[in-house]
């Protein structure tokens, strides 16, 4: 992880355990479902922008050379 570099999975067990104490196992799988649907939701959204407009990302003109 970029934003996390000293996260291991050890640690990551941790916080899952943890999470797993506070909130439950019914309302921590309830959690993982809406995290799962949120990040399709997302990648489907991103995937159609990059549809609609595929000149942007496939034409690159070069720069500095005259």
């Amino acid at each position: 992880m970029a934003g996390f570099p000293n996260i291991g999975p050890a640690e990551l067990v941790l916080i899952l355990a943890i999470a797993l104490i506070v909130l439950g196992p019914g309302k921590l799988s309830e959690l993982g479902g809406s995290l799962g649907r949120a990040l399709r939701e997302f990648r489907n959204a991103s995937q159609g922008l990059q549809e609609e407009d595929p000149s942007s990302s496939s034409h690159v003109s070069p720069q500095g050379k005259e």
